[in-house]
């Protein structure tokens, strides 16, 4: 069962079964949901049902849930202080998906930045798993009445669906079991991880990302290819968006010492960028090669992954089942047998 502390918070969060976490993951929000395990009821759950809109072939598809299971508990997620599930394993949240569907619309579901970029982005493939994304995001949320979601910019109108949803169920059967669940905002603890192409952010699908794994060969051979240009020819001038992106790498990393160094190297016009990858590349190494270790290890460990999940289940069911009870009552549902 969830912590029965009455003042914890319910933090959920996800993250589908496709691809490896990477530094993005782990800097940008893993380290952070680590903090948050004491003093909150978190469930994490991997989102194998949200991966199934690309038609993954059934080996890889079981093969991606076990990586991101094996990565989680790998970067720090203690099983004995949160929920870890996968969220197959919990049919109360397709129930739940299913009568929020009901109260879905098609017009503002094709209405949804996510939607209508995936539209774009492969036009072969529109189904309507992607146009009804949103509601099944919703009900990974609110089948647990979380009250925290930590989401991204992109996933903010995912979010506020959620909100809509929980508002429109309860006034639509005259209930009040769904909270409003609000973004958690880590403040200060924020933080955005660039990708090694030179622009945007470090991603799973953009493929310009250094993953936690990656050993040292594949870390040092993506950070010397990392996009620079020929250097500065004034002292103290402007950085260009991709040598900001590795200055950021480098203050994530690595220590207050060797960030202004290169700083100082910088602004004097003396920098060599080969001198600053290698540097780089050196202490990523150091950060996640200790991740990669324990991912090697847990990954071969199939008891320890099975006692993990299966915990982590029976709390996200019992959690899952008390709200659904309560929602097919609100509904009408009777059963006569």
């Amino acid at each position: 069962m969830l912590k029965s502390s009455k003042d914890m918070e319910i933090v959920l969060s996800g993250i589908r079964s496709t691809g490896n976490l990477h530094l993005g993951n782990y800097y940008g929000a893993l380290r952070n949901y680590i903090k948050m395990q004491d003093s909150y009821n978190c469930l994490f759950f991997i989102a194998d049902l949200h991966s199934l809109t690309t038609h993954p072939h059934p080996n890889d598809f079981h093969s991606g849930v076990k990586t991101i299971l094996a990565e989680y508990l790998a970067s720090g997620l203690d099983p004995e202080k949160s929920a870890i599930f996968i969220q197959s394993d919990v049919p109360e949240i397709l129930e739940l998906y299913v009568l929020l569907n009901m109260i879905s619309y098609k017009g503002e579901l094709e209405r949804t930045t996510s939607f209508k970029d995936k539209v774009r982005k492969q036009p072969d493939n529109v189904n309507a798993g992607l146009l009804t994304y949103p509601v099944l995001m919703a009900a990974d949320i609110l089948i647990h009445r979380a009250n925290l979601v930590p989401v991204g910019k992109d996933q903010e109108q995912h979010l506020e669906m959620a909100r809509v949803l929980a508002r429109r169920f309860n006034s639509f059967y005259n209930c009040e079991i769904f909270p409003e669940p609000k973004a958690f905002n880590f403040g200060d603890d924020l933080i955005k991880v660039p990708g090694l192409d030179g622009s945007g952010k470090m991603g799973k699908s953009e493929g310009n990302g250094i993953y936690l794994s990656d050993d040292e060969k594949t870390i040092t051979k993506k950070v010397m290819r990392a996009v620079t240009d020929s250097g500065p020819t004034e002292p103290n001038s402007p950085m260009p968006e991709s040598i900001q992106n590795l200055f950021t790498l480098l203050k994530i990393v690595s220590d207050k010492t060797t960030v202004d160094y290169f700083y100082e190297c910088y602004n004097n016009c003396s920098i060599r960028y080969g001198d600053l990858k290698k540097q780089l590349a050196q202490d990523i190494c150091k950060q996640t090669l200790p991740i990669k270790e324990r991912i090697d290890e847990i990954y071969n460990n199939d008891e320890y992954l099975k006692r993990v999940v299966k915990r982590g289940t029976d709390i996200a069911r019992e959690s899952a089942l008390s709200t659904l009870k309560e929602v097919k009552s609100a509904v009408g549902f009777r059963s006569f047998l």
